[in-house]
């Protein structure tokens, strides 16, 4: 499993209407602290920039592979290719901020592409790819569609998934709904 993490203190600006910059970074750590509980029994690696990432990553037995200044693609692909030269056959990349994420081991039980988009089906969410098909990560607005068209490209089976549990992901404050009050 990958999770992408962003700095805690720089993640969820677009909740400052609704929280402030505390509240936003604890906020942050607790739902990336959910998807990282959510992957067991899976290891987890960590691709960030940042020094307390890395550190928090660290304290709950993840993997750290540092990549700054990538930006989130970069990253994302940097981490897969880490995996991939270590052996992973297969990674799973979940974003940090699934308030309702709890199993993501079911993920890794298919060979091909798992593709699940946020409830808008704009974005993307959750990844799960064979680590050495060469797939191209593309998030941002829209990335759902751009990410099948590559599923398409690489050639491997490919399955897309909507559950409400990985659908929901917080980035604007009418997203804090979903949020359990134990995150």
């Amino acid at each position: 499993m990958l999770v992408p993490v962003k700095a805690f203190a720089e993640a969820k600006v677009r909740l400052a209407p609704a929280l402030d910059a505390d509240a936003r970074a604890s906020l942050a750590r607790a739902m990336a602290e959910r998807v990282v509980a959510a992957a067991d029994p899976l290891p987890v690696a960590v691709v960030c920039d940042d020094r307390e990432v890395a550190s928090w990553a660290r304290g709950l037995g993840a993997l750290v592979i540092w990549e700054p200044g990538q930006g989130l693609n970069r990253a994302v692909e940097a981490g897969v290719g880490r995996l991939a030269r270590s052996g992973v056959r297969l990674v799973i990349v979940a974003h940090a901020d699934l308030p309702l994420a709890t199993d993501l081991a079911w993920i890794a039980r298919f060979g091909g592409i798992t593709l699940i988009p946020d409830r808008r089906d704009d974005g993307t969410n959750v990844i799960g790819v064979p680590a050495t098909s060469s797939f191209v990560f593309s998030y941002g607005p829209g990335s759902f569609a751009r990410h099948v068209g590559e599923a398409r490209r690489v050639g491997q089976p490919v399955r897309i998934v909507r559950t409400p549990q990985l659908a929901w992901d917080v980035d604007l404050p009418d997203d804090l709904q979903a949020v359990p009050t134990q995150v």
